[in-house]
C-alpha cells in the first residue's frame, strides 16, 4: 500500500508543477485564497508522503522544498513569480497534515 501512496505523492508533485507552469493569466486564484490553495496543496502531498511510509518531519521536509522549488520554477513563468508567502503556506500546509497524519 506504500507504493500506492508514493506514486499519488508523485502524481499529485507532476500536477502541481503542471498547475504552476500555466501563465499568470490562466490562474484565477485572488489573494488571499491562493494562500489556501497552497496549504491545501501541500498538506495533501504531506500527508500522501506520510501514508507513503516517510516519517512525518520527512514528509514536512519534502514537501516544504519541493514548495520552495516550484516557486522559483514560477519565477521563470510568464504573468507569475515567487512568493515567501507562498512557500510559508507551502510549509505550513505540509506541517499540519503531517502532523495530523502522524496519531
Amino acid at each position: 500500500m506504500k507504493h500506492l501512496y508514493r506514486f499519488l505523492a508523485l502524481a499529485w508533485a507532476a500536477i502541481i508543477f503542471y498547475l504552476s507552469s500555466q501563465p499568470g493569466s490562466q490562474v484565477g486564484i485572488p489573494p488571499p485564497w491562493d494562500k489556501l490553495a497552497h496549504f491545501g496543496a501541500y498538506a495533501l502531498l504531506s500527508l500522501l508522503l506520510v501514508k507513503g511510509g516517510f516519517s512525518a518531519p520527512t514528509a514536512v521536509i519534502l514537501a516544504s522544498l519541493y514548495g520552495a522549488g516550484d516557486e522559483w520554477h514560477q519565477s521563470f513563468v510568464p504573468g507569475r513569480d515567487a512568493s515567501i508567502g507562498d512557500v510559508l503556506a507551502d510549509a505550513a500546509g505540509a506541517l499540519f497534515a503531517a502532523i495530523g497524519s502522524a496519531r
